[in-house]
């Protein structure tokens, strides 16, 4: 198992796994594990980092970071609930 982490295209598939639990699970949770998970593709590619526990620690940390800006990006909005004082056949 700690040889497979540090494999970029395990970490890739780690994140489209979770981009299709997001699909099926909505709630904007899953997504900043796949961004986390798709962040670090890209860095074990780039790095040869080894250290099982800085890896794990890393994507922690990564997807904690998506997940935060996620919140600022989709920020939550009113229920959208709209109170209708006039009706429109009304002339």
């Amino acid at each position: 198992m700690a040889e497979m982490i540090t494999l970029w295209w395990i970490w890739l598939a780690a994140a489209l796994v979770l981009a299709l639990v997001e699909l099926v699970l909505p709630g904007s949770i899953f997504l900043g594990f796949a961004l986390g998970a798709l962040a670090m593709a890209g860095i074990v590619a780039l790095f040869a980092l080894t250290n099982t526990a800085a890896l794990v620690a890393l994507f922690a940390g990564l997807s904690l970071f998506a997940w935060i800006i996620l919140r600022f990006v989709f920020k939550r909005q009113s229920s959208g609930a709209r109170i209708v004082t006039r009706d429109i056949n009304d002339n």
